[in-house]
């Protein structure tokens, strides 16, 4: 645990034992809407524990438990839709009884609950059909609270004090809960259903239903933060059509990507559907928030990177999370929001604990990449599109972001990118392996800081090279010239300070004291990303990378075998995190590799597979063996934005793909197919006003690619 004491998360990461992880071997299932999200068992369940209807950080419905008189049903089966839209669970009836005795035999009742999120309100539809030949007399029964619960006390937090909670309103068939929160902010949720209840209570619903043969009963219920009408049948068909509609419209952004795997096509089309899932509507654009149930906010880092994932065949995604970080950046000092001019934020958070300086995270910065990530990917996105408007509005807020990178160098006494925490309730780790123990020596002790991190000066090297092209295309070649000298000098600094000969690879960090952590960890693959190396030791890290103490047969492990902390069990010493495997597939393809980048996007497809087609945050590093499937991590986020992102920029590095946004043409080089798919198509490919259709074959030991428009098609 870092400094936090908070549990799970990226900037408190769970470890085995830190809570109680609700229902085990029971499945979670989430749904979401905007700022609204529901976290469920596969009885459609919330028990209280990690999971609920959380709203603005805010958990407004803690239990929610279906009952068929004094028992749970038995599980058939839960499930969410291939869209992410619908919740379906299939559930049957045991023995019912009454005081008075037995009312029904086992299973003669289906109990189907279905359920949605739209416009920040949870819909459900109860619908019970009796299969027997006679009449069924069935008593149902529904538990609910709402207890209000700051998203950081679910994790774990500890509060000296609450707010009040005001007594239980109930009516003839709605119950509404209200918190004053020490904010000052009023909280609510309301539980409305369709039918009075024989008998309802501030925690319970009765109602008893007599069943004719073969015959059924629906039952709508709504809760929401507020009140509403009475629940209908055509208001959930209503409601549903517009949440399946504006689900669609998401997915359909960008690029069609269609391959001849069927199992290959699942996986595309999930994470879409995930990355369709988490993106939400901003006034600035779309933005992806980074997971569920722990992050369903707005992240810096997390919003970049998924961004950059998805860049080659859907720009709008980049736009949004340029516009949105923007307008977030930092203005002032703060200590405790660890904040300084020119900073790009890490983490938003809208909760109670938040708003009252609790936990630093209403608007925190502890994150030392974030601002030259978003240097980085404004560049990226203009490469791709062609278009400078973007920047040309931006341009304020990245002179002020390079700054900042250029300020904290110049203060380094080492000339490096570094960070120390500034406020004791804030992230001691300040790169994307935020959790306390990620970064240490050889011997496993822990550096003094500032730590300048290996992966991070890549990312400095690359927003200098990227502000140096895009002043040299605004015409100020003096501020160009020296935004590439100190590219050049980082550069160096990097190549003469980090590498470990004997290893083949480049140290995690130079600590404080001017000392490598001479320990092999993913994060140099990052630094192939960025384009640092010099050819000849990218081929090293290359070599180090796809290597037994890395490549586990599932992904890349993001610390090597043998190294003093490693642990395949832990959050990030030696865990596989998708997109972290995907960024090291990236740097690789960049230095030519291809055979390796194969390998990897096969074994990660593999990986999704046995996840049912979609891919968690993160899961254990355990080596892979016959017969065996990898071996999930206990409370991961489920979706994740960024490694459903993975899928989509380990393909490019397979394709060699990518878009000159400025010459308007697609270059393509050494282009591969990952392994058992023959045929893939690229289809309404943006470039500029026009679209592009692709389609690369393979034909014996090549592949090839071809398109109509072959002027915009550049093949090598």
């Amino acid at each position: 645990m870092d400094d936090l004491d908070l549990a799970p998360g990226q900037d408190a990461p769970v470890e085995w034992g830190q809570m109680e992880e609700p229902r085990v071997p029971a499945r979670l299932y989430a749904l979401k809407d905007r700022d609204t999200f529901l976290v469920a068992d596969s009885m459609g369940d919330v028990l209280g524990f990690a999971d609920g209807l959380f709203h603005d950080d805010t958990r407004i419905l803690s239990r929610w438990r279906l009952r068929l008189g004094a028992q749970s049903p038995t599980l058939l089966s839960g499930a969410v839709s291939q869209d992410n839209v619908f919740f379906t669970s299939n559930l049957v009836n045991g023995a019912l009884v009454s005081p008075g005795g037995p009312v029904g035999p086992p299973g003669v009742l289906h109990v189907e609950r279905k359920r949605f999120l739209w416009d920040e309100r949870l819909y459900e539809r109860v619908s019970i059909r009796n299969y027997s030949r006679a009449v069924v007399i069935l008593p149902l029964a529904f538990e609910f609270d709402a207890d209000f619960r700051d998203m950081f006390e679910v994790r774990g937090a500890q509060r000296a004090q609450r707010g009040v909670r005001h007594p239980v309103e109930v009516g003839e068939r709605a119950v509404r809960f209200r918190y004053d929160g020490l904010d000052k902010v009023e909280r609510c949720s309301t539980v409305i259903f369709s039918d009075p209840p024989s008998r309802l209570t501030e925690g319970h619903a009765e109602f008893l239903y007599a069943l004719q043969a073969h015959g059924c009963v629906d039952l709508y219920v709504e809760i929401g933060a507020h009140g509403g009408p009475t629940p209908s049948r055509e208001r959930f068909r209503a409601a549903a059509a517009r949440a399946r509609f504006a689900m669609r419209a998401k997915r359909r952004r960008g690029g069609r990507l269609r391959t001849t795997g069927r199992l290959f096509n699942g996986w595309i089309e999930k994470s879409r559907a995930d990355l369709a899932l988490l993106t939400t509507p901003l006034s600035t654009g779309p933005y992806p928030y980074a997971g569920i149930p722990w992050f369903s906010t707005a992240f810096g880092r997390d919003a970049i990177i998924t961004a950059w994932q998805i860049l080659w065949f859907d720009p709008s995604l980049a736009k949004g999370v340029l516009t949105y970080l923007a307008m977030q950046q930092a203005e002032q000092v703060s200590a405790f929001r660890d904040s300084e001019p020119g900073k790009i934020m890490h983490e938003t958070r809208r909760g109670e604990m938040a708003a009252l300086g609790e936990v630093p995270f209403g608007r925190y910065y502890g994150g030392v990449d974030t601002t030259p990530l978003f240097v980085g990917l404004a560049g990226a996105y203009v490469a791709r599109t062609g278009s400078r408007e973007l920047v040309d509005q931006l341009w304020p807020q990245l002179e002020r972001a390079i700054a900042w990178v250029e300020r904290r160098i110049d203060d380094n006494p080492y000339g490096l990118l570094a960070y120390s925490k500034t406020s004791e309730k804030g992230l001691t780790n300040q790169g994307w392996k935020d959790s306390g123990d990620s970064i240490f020596h050889a011997d496993g002790l822990f550096p003094p800081p500032p730590i300048a991190l290996v992966e991070v000066q890549g990312y400095a090297f690359a927003a200098f090279r990227t502000m140096a092209k895009l002043a040299r295309l605004r015409g100020d070649g003096e501020a160009s010239d020296g935004w590439s000298a100190r590219a050049e000098t980082l550069r160096a600094k990097v190549e003469e300070m980090f590498w470990m000969e004997e290893a083949g690879a480049y140290g995690l960090a130079i600590d404080g004291e001017g000392r490598l952590t001479q320990v092999r960890a993913s994060n140099m693959g990052h630094l192939l990303f960025s384009g640092l190396p010099s050819p000849e030791r990218a081929a090293r890290v290359i070599e180090t990378l796809l290597g037994a103490d890395f490549s586990s047969g599932w992904g890349l492990r993001t610390l090597a075998v043998g190294e003093a902390r490693y642990n395949p069990m832990s959050y990030h010493n030696g865990s596989i995190w998708p997109h972290d495997t995907a960024i090291c597939a990236m740097g690789m393809a960049r230095y030519g590799e291809r055979r390796g980048v194969v390998h990897i996007t096969t074994a990660m497809f593999e990986s999704a597979a046995q996840f049912e087609m979609r891919l968690p945050e993160l899961f254990c590093g355990f080596p892979r063996e016959p017969g065996d499937a990898p071996v999930p991590y206990p409370v991961a986020c489920l979706p994740q934005a960024w490694a459903a992102g993975s899928v989509f920029m380990m393909l490019q590095a397979c394709l060699g793909l990518t878009v000159d946004g400025e010459k308007g043409v697609v270059e393509v080089k050494d282009p591969r197919l990952p392994i058992g798919i023959d045929h893939f198509s690229l289809l309404r490919l943006g470039l500029g006003k026009e679209t592009l259709d692709l389609r690369f074959e393979r034909e014996g030991d090549r592949v090839t690619v071809r398109s109509k428009a072959e002027k915009k098609l550049k093949v090598s």
